[in-house]
């Protein structure tokens, strides 16, 4: 028996993603306008530390704007029918995206500041300074829209990481000329460079294994299967459990399956509601697909994959 009484499931219920659409957009114009900026400018002084904080605010954009295709997409992808989980995995598709471009960002810088090192150019300090303010701005006003949709979507959660980054960057860029300016260090431009690209990269990684485990339809991290088929073997009436499958669709949509043994005789529409309440109240799983089947029957059980 399916689970199909008196239950109703809306994978538009809640979508963290398209919450935040238009916090996405105000962040994706304003980092666009300092990304031109800072480009100009660290071509015309030679920053080494301003075109890594560049790179990371193009990864800003691209992300940024990968994050809102990513929710109008998958808010269209409902309308077909052959897609039937929608196009809500796109959301994925683009935090993984971000995070390959954060790696060859901080590949590019790193490889740069070793070729400079030893003979950096000497540096104009002060346009450096004024541009890594203005970008320090836009940053903190990117993070602030940002910081509660990171709480709830991954995707967010991806171009909020990077302008964390870029916000930290323009700090140091800011800092960098400022020193250069009056010691005339030309060397700590490189240096603050490859900083910037070794800082960003244990943050990316943690993304990139998130998003990762996504598409890998791994357990969702704090869920014990463990835990859940043993709560399920444990409600009145139920002997087995068997074919159980957790794993997230999207952020904030986690999805699971069973097929639910029952003693003969046994309710099968107050087992699916015991274990549909059980699934929420402890594991905060509010779409699941359970199959309640008769003791006596054979045959679901036989799937070895």
């Amino acid at each position: 028996m399916a689970d199909s009484h008196n239950h109703g499931h809306s994978h538009g219920v809640a979508r963290a993603g398209a919450r935040h659409a238009k916090p996405l957009a105000y962040a994706l114009a304003l980092s666009s306008l300092v990304l031109i900026i800072e480009v100009v400018t660290a071509i015309a002084t030679g920053s080494l530390a301003l075109l890594s904080d560049a790179g990371h605010m193009l990864t800003d954009v691209a992300g940024l704007g990968m994050a809102l295709a990513a929710i109008h997409l998958a808010s269209r992808g409902q309308a077909r029918e052959d897609r039937s989980f929608g196009l809500y995995r796109l959301e994925i598709l683009a935090a993984l995206a971000n995070a390959i471009l954060l790696f060859g960002v901080a590949a590019y810088v790193l490889f740069e500041a070793t070729q400079r090192i030893n003979d950096a150019p000497e540096l104009a300090s002060t346009p450096v300074l004024v541009v890594a303010a203005v970008g320090l701005l836009a940053n903190l006003v990117a993070f602030r829209l940002l910081r509660t949709g990171a709480k709830e979507s991954v995707n967010v959660e991806g171009a909020y990481l990077e302008v964390l980054a870029d916000l930290v960057g323009s700090a140091v860029v800011i800092a960098s000329a400022g020193v250069i300016a009056v010691t005339h260090w030309w060397w700590l431009d490189p240096i603050a460079g490859a900083a910037l690209g070794l800082w960003i990269l244990p943050r990316t990684f943690r993304l990139a294994r998130k998003a990762l485990r996504v598409l890998l339809q791994a357990a969702p991290d704090g869920i014990d299967l463990a835990a859940v088929h043993s709560d399920l073997a444990a409600l009145p009436d139920v002997v087995d459990v068997h074919d159980l499958h957790v794993w997230t669709l999207t952020s904030e949509m986690d999805v699971a399956t069973a097929h639910l043994m029952i003693r003969r005789g046994g309710d099968a529409h107050a087992v699916l509601d015991q274990a549909r309440a059980m699934l929420v109240a402890r594991y905060q799983l509010a779409h699941a697909t359970l199959q309640v089947e008769p003791e006596d029957h054979t045959g679901c059980d036989s799937v070895s994959w």
